[in-house]
């Protein structure tokens, strides 16, 4: 038995070395040729550009919601019920859509993609005057 527990406790010992479970939710990041593709082959998601009112207003792209990165805080978003839905964030160039993908991740959303700004779309844009 007294050799039994030394040995026991540097199994708990090793055990408690192994490299950790990356259990850190977060985003997926990928191309604009990407998301495009995605945008083809899925049928339920969500495009989600997070620049402000007025710039939205004067051009995104079709069939997209505006939640303004700066708005994005610790409160539920009554605009995307379903935290499991595919959600395309992006924004004029790539930097608040890495901020509000963070943010939804930790608002508990687990199915967030970023890909970039709009300065990079090669699609149509529509504008609300239109």
């Amino acid at each position: 038995m007294r050799k039994l527990i030394p040995f026991l406790l540097s199994l708990l010992l090793l055990a408690g070395c192994a490299a950790p479970v990356d259990s850190e939710a977060s985003y997926q990041q990928i191309s604009m040729d990407e998301a495009i593709a995605m945008m083809e082959e899925e049928s339920n998601y969500m495009i989600l550009d997070v620049r402000t009112p007025e710039e939205f207003a004067d051009k995104h792209i079709p069939g997209a919601i505006n939640i303004p990165n700066e708005t994005i805080g610790t409160e539920e978003i009554p605009e995307l019920p379903d935290k499991e839905q595919l959600i395309l964030v992006y924004c004029r160039s790539g930097n608040r859509s890495k901020q509000a993908s963070d943010k939804l991740v930790g608002l508990g959303y687990t199915n967030i993609v970023e890909f970039g700004g709009i300065n990079d779309w090669p699609g149509e844009t529509v504008s609300d005057g239109e």
